[in-house]
């Protein structure tokens, strides 16, 4: 294979010269921001495309969010940015809402065995996970890339007029510290990179529901990021807030050691009734949350109360990106990362700044391997993006078909029931097979269990 060193020193026309002849084979220099899943996939797809790949992980450990920690943050609920951060939302129970069948990258199928944590069941905790990902990044040698205990405190343009060279061509500035147990040591490290990958997730930052009258309410506050295990909530009157997979694992683990759980809910799904839980006798199903009093009461929107000790948020988490400086190009706005061209690539930027992972209610892994495999492609020319201009008008059309249908700008990157439309046209811009239809039919199958039977579905 040809390489091709983009150096700015060249002339445009030289350049260009170049890259019309030997655009299928360039190889750049890459950094990949986070080691979690989304980061070691898109490392090995990178170096496999023959690009030159750095990984940047603040932690020690691959793994990302699938690295428990048992400490939690010194602010419960998340929100001071003076705050101890810890990254994982793990709790201590916690296993995977899919089947391992479908957790799996293609060439390295998550299969129980051995070498892993010794969780052979099909919806195996969060350590069998982890284990998957260390033996993934072993399999494929990521780890060599990876620069442990350092954190990425800027990226940012290299000649900060998000022009790039004017050839065409932008580099990246990523100014990094290194930590040294678990401290930053104040001296940064600064790199110039081709590309940058960002693959930091967005499971850290804590999204918080707004309750009025909250501030005079005197009870406790916390976020389910910052939730681990039940026995802090013993003899508690709890009121969870969230219809998500969170609210429903930690209001079951709670309920046999609080003194009453209510689980505050936008909408009940199909056949979920409000009232007492059946099953559970300390536990209710209320509608929103109408206010808080500052005599404990907390007041639902059917003029039911419940005098609590504890509010548990599980309300998700925003897309938190600091690092990312672009001078306007991308923002985040009502929890919409963009303008992204098919939630990867921002149209100005493109391709020497790209995401993986942004979109949610996924099957996440196969997801971000075809992300990833798009974009080495991309980089490398041997695959071809539309012009900025073409980019730009179908993000615009997408945003405008959302806006027709009322779906609310927050719930940009949320794709449950379009995912595997988006998996079959990323797979046929990399010219590889989609996700295999029985893959389809298993994760169809396996919501309709949860709804069906959320106590059990798992162990089935």
């Amino acid at each position: 294979m040809w390489a091709l060193p983009l150096s700015l020193s060249m002339a445009p026309a030289v350049v260009d010269n170049l890259l019309d002849h030997l655009l299928p084979t360039q190889s750049l220099h890459a950094a990949v921001i986070g080691a979690g899943s989304a980061g070691l996939v898109a490392a090995r797809e990178l170096r496999r495309e023959g690009h030159s790949v750095v990984v940047y992980e603040r932690g020690n450990q691959v793994g990302g969010i699938w690295a428990y920690a048992p400490e939690t943050e010194s602010d419960p609920m998340g929100c001071d940015p003076a705050r101890t951060v810890v990254h994982s939302s793990l709790y201590s129970s916690l296993r995977t809402n899919l089947p391992r069948e479908l957790m799996g990258f293609s060439d390295y199928p998550f299969v129980a065995g051995p070498a892993r944590s010794g969780d052979p069941r099909r919806f195996p905790g969060h350590s069998e996970v982890l284990a998957y990902l260390k033996g993934f990044a072993r399999e494929f040698e990521i780890e060599e890339m990876v620069r442990f205990d350092t954190e990425v405190v800027k990226v940012s343009l290299l000649d900060g007029n998000g022009n790039g060279n004017g050839n065409g061509l932008i580099q990246w500035r990523v100014k990094s510290r290194k930590k040294t147990d678990g401290i930053c040591s104040g001296d940064e490290d600064d790199e110039v990179f081709d590309a940058v990958v960002v693959c930091t997730g967005h499971h850290t930052e804590p999204q918080i529901a707004e309750i009025p009258g909250i501030d005079a309410w005197p009870g406790k506050q916390i976020h389910s990021h910052n939730y681990r295990t039940p026995e802090p909530f013993k003899d508690q009157v709890v009121v969870l807030i969230g219809n998500g997979q969170s609210s429903a694992d930690i209001s079951r683990e709670i309920a046999p050691v609080a003194k009453e759980v209510h689980v505050s809910i936008r909408a009940p799904a199909e056949g979920i009734v409000l009232g007492q839980r059946p099953g559970f006798g300390n536990t209710w199903l209320h509608p929103m949350i109408e206010c808080a009093r500052e005599d404990g009461a907390i007041v639902f929107a059917d003029g039911t109360c419940a005098y609590a000790d504890v509010i548990l948020h599980c309300t998700g988490y925003k897309y938190y990106i600091p690092f990312l400086e672009t001078n306007g190009i991308v923002s985040v706005d009502d929890n919409r990362v963009g303008p992204l061209y098919k939630h990867i690539f921002p149209p100005l930027l493109a391709p020497w700044l790209s995401f993986v992972g942004l979109p949610q209610k996924v099957i996440p892994f196969p997801l971000f391997e075809l992300q990833s495999n798009w974009i080495a492609g991309v980089l490398s020319g041997r695959f071809t993006l539309p012009s900025k201009k073409e980019m730009m008008e179908e993000v615009e059309n997408f945003y405008a078909e959302l806006e027709a249908a009322g779906v609310p700008k927050r719930l940009t990157h949320t794709m449950t029931k379009t995912q595997f439309e988006y998996y079959d046209w990323l797979a046929e811009q990399c010219g590889i097979p989609g996700l295999e239809e029985w893959k389809k039919q298993l994760f169809f199958a396996g919501i309709e269990s949860l709804v069906a039977r959320p106590d059990t579905y798992r162990d089935e």
